[in-house]
């Protein structure tokens, strides 16, 4: 980026101008390139503008993965507003709860995803009558909510569908676009993104332009990320990983994002012959099916060389074993990815299961969860995060709900850091499970049933009054096949002592596992399905 302040519009404005026919995104049938971003974002941004919103005024996207959340997420950032992403997983009540904790002014929503009518349960929260009537909202649910813009995609949806919005912009002159968009600093909020609330009641970091938008160019340095990629990536945009190590990297770096929300993996399939991405990343799990369509193994797919989804990548860059490549971590509250390596290749053995080193920008120390003094030189710990690139705080909240008075961010991941610097994580913090006096990690039987069977496996403890906790295992299912758990166990013991191998199995189908609005595995839920 060229001198000046780091802004998202300035950003769009550099890369529209030196590349205006790229494509930014590619999501099935969609193609956005640079020029129609900067064009359709203004448009929306005038519209905005128009029904008064401007800097600070908080934007709700409401939107899957494409064109609609990519537009809507410029749009507001070019005025000054604040984006606040919406999970298409959130329940009516987990919408509302969020509408009101993040004082949304201005909602610009789908009607509805995979079976999810957004309308219904937007109607139910602000009452039917208030929906339909047209102009601003008054409602004592969402005190502060003012609008409801609605992307219809088959029928005119009347006085909400955001064409209204489109022919709104007319009102506003090119001009006091060009007025505002130069007003905003990159000191000021780009967004606020929810955490899962695997933990708790989800809570919003928030994040400011030159914050987020520096760490990506930090981190597109660190893994290569240039712009001639193409990244294909599978996380959702409203959570930290798709929006700021996936969209606003691939801005940041002039390259081209390709996603998708195809549920035919043939069709995910020609999208990435068509495509050829060159880097990939997101989460092995969302493209495992793919390797199940029956044209897999004759599909072209030696353009993906670098990244994370290795089921799907070129057979001479896959691992010979996935854990002996450097995993990733990133929290909400970091802005995504804090721990990550460059080096690509295998790693020796002795480095099994690292997530690498603190990326630029942050600092890290590992302490006693109980008293919060440093840990000895490779002991488990918590692990602590403090630099330039943290949230500025929970929306809403004070600044010691985050940060404790040293500007440490706790984040609830145990972890221990070899002597060459390396950090492994454990589990997080009271995920650790205590039968007969001894401590299991969840993520050490995960992986090593994970290596035995090949699918994902949920580990976490049950009550039991003798031992304290058993052991349990969920085992995810992804063709339907049932597990033999007692040769699994059998299997078990040559790779775990005898207290970490699970007591009691259930399987069930990948789809059927239960999950939170963040995506992350509901506990509670999960421990029901032993219920039976």
């Amino acid at each position: 980026m060229t001198a000046g302040p780091r802004t998202l519009g300035r950003v769009l404005r550099e890369r529209a101008s030196a590349h205006p026919d790229r494509a930014l995104l590619i999501c099935d049938e969609e193609r956005l390139d640079y020029a129609a971003a900067r064009s359709r974002s203004a448009r929306l941004a005038r519209g905005l503008l128009a029904l008064g919103a401007g800097k600070g005024t908080h934007v709700g996207l409401l939107y899957p993965n494409g064109a609609d959340f990519v537009v809507a997420a410029l749009a507001a950032a070019r005025i000054g507003a604040v984006v606040v992403p919406f999970s298409t997983l959130a329940t009516g009540p987990e919408l509302r709860r969020q509408l009101v904790d993040a004082d949304i002014r201005i909602l610009l929503a789908v009607d509805g995803f995979r079976g999810h009518d957004y309308v219904e349960r937007l109607s139910a929260i602000v009452g039917e009558s208030r929906f339909e009537a047209g102009g601003r909202l008054l409602c004592p649910e969402v005190p502060l909510l003012r609008h409801l813009v609605i992307s219809y995609r088959d029928k005119s949806g009347g006085a909400r569908d955001i064409s209204q919005l489109d022919r709104a912009a007319d009102s506003i002159e090119e001009a006091l676009l060009t007025a505002v968009e130069d007003d905003v600093d990159a000191s000021d909020a780009l967004a606020i993104v929810y955490t899962s609330g695997s933990t708790g009641d989800p809570k919003g970091a928030v994040h400011t332009h030159g914050a987020l938008l520096e760490q990506q160019r930090e981190l597109n340095t660190v893994r290569g990320l240039t712009d001639s990629d193409v990244l294909y990536c599978t996380s959702p945009f409203f959570w930290i990983g798709g929006f700021g190590f996936g969209l606003l990297a691939t801005l940041v770096a002039g390259a081209t994002l390709v996603c998708s929300n195809a549920t035919d993996a043939g069709a995910t399939l020609d999208l990435l012959e068509a495509t050829r991405p060159t880097v990939t990343n997101g989460f092995a799990a969302a493209v495992t099916h793919l390797t199940r369509h029956p044209s897999f193994g004759e599909r072209d797919l030696s353009s993906m060389r670098r990244g994370n989804l290795y089921p799907i990548m070129a057979a001479e860059t896959r691992p010979r074993d996935p854990e002996l490549r450097h995993n990733m971590l990133g929290l909400t509250e970091t802005g995504g990815t804090m721990l990550l390596d460059a080096d690509d290749r295998d790693q020796p053995e002795h480095r099994r299961g690292s997530f690498g080193k603190p990326a630029p920008g942050f600092e890290i120390r590992v302490v006693d969860p109980e008293t919060g003094t440093a840990t000895p030189g490779g002991q488990a710990g918590e692990l602590c995060v403090r630099g330039r690139y943290l949230t500025q705080g929970y929306y809403g909240r004070g600044r010691e709900e985050c940060f404790d008075p040293d500007g440490w961010f706790h984040t609830g991941d145990l972890v221990r850091v070899d002597d060459e610097g390396f950090v492994y994580y454990l589990g997080r913090r009271g995920s650790m499970i205590k039968t007969a006096g001894a401590n299991v990690s969840p993520v050490e039987v995960e992986r090593a049933i994970s290596r035995i069977t090949d699918a994902a496996a949920h580990v976490i403890g049950l009550p039991d009054p003798e031992r304290g906790e058993l052991v349990a295992a969920v085992l995810v299912s992804t063709d339907g096949s049932a597990v033999d758990t007692a040769e699994l166990g059998e299997r078990l013991r040559a790779e775990l002592s005898a207290y970490k191998i699970p007591r009691r199995f259930v399987s069930v189908p990948a789809a059927e596992v239960p999950l939170l609005a963040g995506g992350k595995i509901d506990i509670r839920r999960l421990r029901k399905l032993f219920d039976a």
